[in-house]
């Protein structure tokens, strides 16, 4: 059957381009017709009036999508997660030297009190606001920001400005000052800092360790009348994403091709072979802050993912939802995984993670082994010495 999926040119869209030249989508019997969008909002839109088929999508913006938040209600589903981390936050050099001067150690709480400082001095001067862009308002891009910013005391609303820009165009902006720093996915925050647009200052694994990124995402009428399509399109996709992991650098080159990320290859590798400066001292982040596309159960759509990303979006009062645990079993659809993938995995004996979170690596029970998942903490927000 032919579907047809759309994209965004991100790194973590290899499993789909692994699909598609190794022959997995083939082999599962499907005419898959792959289609680039450049920003999120007309991805959204196309799948919406049914130009499209399927998509990877934000993890958020697909219950945004289910509410009706901000354009068209149409129910979304998803029974696939695309991976797990890569995002980073990069600035532009003077933010860098800014950061530089006002931090008083390398780790993440201590830049973001390092910002708030120069925040509250541009404030106190009479300067505008600095300028963050984000992909889109719900994402996790925008949560990791705001989680970071909010760890030392800062309101993202109102002490900085918050913009929306599509993920290729960011390297641009910050090269032409438009914009102050941004939180992206990869590669744009390799090609910002290797080519001295900016400074990738931290991943999005300091704030959130294996965050669940992109998912994908089908309209509830579409899968309910192409169940066995959808089924082949979960297969395909998992045993691409299992290749991707298993063989990540030869894998990685199918995207500088100019039909994918038209991005130099060494680019596109460099987070994952330790080439990617970070922080404040350009030390190389380790490569496992970066894409997971198998490992931990990353394509599992874990329930608990949903409920904690509308947690995120309540706290940021974009939406008010009571029922969270209905409608995250609404969009996560656990049961069309087990259903496709039965064959090809271990699969949890229950559809959420538990709430505590993780230093280290640690199991659930699974059938017919244990299901091996990996760190998950979160950064921890400072306390207020004058409030405890």
């Amino acid at each position: 059957m032919k579907v047809r999926i759309g994209y965004m040119p991100l790194t973590d869209s290899l499993p789909l381009a692994v699909a598609q030249e190794a022959g997995y989508f083939a082999a599962e019997g499907l005419d898959v017709e792959l289609q680039p969008e450049w920003s999120w909002a007309s991805l959204r839109d196309r799948l919406l009036v049914g130009q499209l088929d399927a998509a990877p999508m934000l993890a958020p913006m697909l219950m945004s999508t289910s509410l009706g938040l901000g354009c068209i209600k149409k129910p979304l589903a998803t029974a696939f997660s695309m991976g797990l981390n890569g995002n980073g936050i990069t600035v532009s050099p003077m933010l860098f030297q800014g950061l530089c001067a006002l931090s008083e150690g390398p780790t993440a709480n201590d830049m973001a009190n390092a910002m708030n400082k120069l925040v509250a001095a541009r404030a106190s001067s009479g300067e505008d606001p600095l300028v963050l862009a984000v992909v889109f308002p719900f994402s996790c891009h925008a949560y990791q920001l705001r989680h970071w910013l909010s760890v030392a005391g800062l309101d993202p609303d109102h002490d900085v400005k918050l913009v929306v820009l599509p993920p290729s165009q960011m390297v641009d902006h910050l090269r032409m000052g438009h914009i102050d720093g941004f939180c992206v996915g990869e590669p744009w925050n390799s090609l910002a800092a290797l080519t001295g647009a900016g400074h990738c200052i931290l991943s999005g694994y300091q704030i959130w360790e294996n965050a669940p990124e992109k998912v994908l995402a089908v309209s509830r009428d579409w899968v309910a009348r192409n169940p066995e399509t959808h089924r082949a399109l979960l297969r395909a996709l998992y045993k691409a994403a299992c290749y991707a992991d298993e063989n990540l650098v030869d894998s990685l080159s199918l995207l500088a091709h100019p039909a994918w990320l038209d991005v130099p290859e060494e680019i596109i590798r460099a987070p994952f072979s330790q080439r990617l400066p970070g922080g404040l001292t350009g030390q190389p982040f380790p490569a496992h802050h970066f894409h997971v596309f198998a490992g931990f159960h990353a394509n599992f759509p874990w329930r608990s993912d949903a409920r904690f990303l509308l947690e995120e979006m309540q706290r940021w009062r974009q939406c008010n939802l009571e029922e969270k645990q209905t409608f995250a079993a609404q969009c996560y659809r656990t049961d069309l995984f087990r259903d496709a993938l039965a064959d090809l995995t271990s699969l949890p004996l229950m559809d959420s993670k538990p709430d505590e979170r993780h230093a280290g690596h640690w199991q659930l029970p699974g059938e017919p082994k244990p299901v091996e998942l990996g760190p998950d903490r979160l950064l921890k927000v400072i306390e207020d010495p004058a409030e405890s």
